[in-house]
């Protein structure tokens, strides 16, 4: 049987994008932010960025590059501290990372979810197209900076400039973790151009206060008996 029909995902009614929710600084089971590793790193980016609050999200992102190996692991809910700990982990996981990291630096952070095409992830694997889930729940964070939401997409410059890097294609060695420094990962096609990627949207699930509240709403993409063993098998796979 295909993973696609054992997701945990209820398939509701999407939510308007205009539907907003306020976000929060606030430590939770997965941006467990106080956690003495996650408070290393938080030192860490200190050290090293400047006290800008870009400026120490973009340092924060090179770091947790540098430092986490990407793999395609699974558990969506997995506690930042652990991925840290591990060393490895899905663009999800690393994002959430991301996300702690700014919480503890007391930037209120929200998510956006996003129903994916599973189809969107068959150039990584060409001979798996069969396991692939059909649809694909995606967090994707946004930051309050400046009193202003800016989407990770859009942490290292705006969309327009961005698009200049090339088209995000989901092969190879570049994650959508990566992609973000130097391409427009642009899932609303506001930038009309070959880095559009609005046509595996397939629904907006609306704002989260974090990603605990979206996965706990819809479920993560596969269910607890296909998760454990795909994620056995797939965590320590470089993607």
């Amino acid at each position: 049987m295909k993973l696609a029909r054992l997701r945990s995902w209820g398939g509701g009614a999407a939510v308007s994008p205009r539907t907003t929710f306020a976000g929060s600084s606030a430590a939770t089971p997965i941006l467990n932010w106080r956690h003495p590793r996650v408070l290393a790193l938080l030192t860490e980016t200190r050290d090293v960025g400047p006290e800008a609050e870009r400026a120490c999200l973009i340092t924060a992102h090179q770091l947790i590059a540098a430092r986490v190996r990407p793999v395609y692991a699974m558990n969506e809910r997995q506690p930042v501290s652990t991925t840290l700990g591990l060393g490895r982990g899905s663009c999800s996981q690393r994002l959430a990372l991301l996300e702690a990291v700014a919480r503890g630096c007391g930037i209120a952070t929200r998510v956006r979810g996003l129903l994916l095409d599973g189809r969107f992830w068959y150039p990584r694997f060409p001979r798996l197209r069969a396991l692939i889930p059909r649809h694909v729940v995606l967090a994707w964070p946004e930051f309050l900076l400046d009193g202003q939401w800016v989407a990770v997409s859009e942490l290292y410059g705006d969309l327009g400039t961005l698009r200049a890097g090339g088209r995000f294609s989901n092969t190879g060695g570049v994650t959508l973790f990566d992609a973000i420094a130097h391409t427009a990962v642009d899932w609303d096609g506001s930038t009309c151009s070959s880095c559009d990627l609005s046509g595996h949207v397939l629904a907006d699930l609306g704002y989260f206060d974090s990603r605990d509240d979206l996965f706990k709403q819809h479920g993560q993409t596969l269910c607890l008996p296909v998760r454990i063993p795909a994620d056995l098998l797939m965590s320590r796979r470089a993607a």
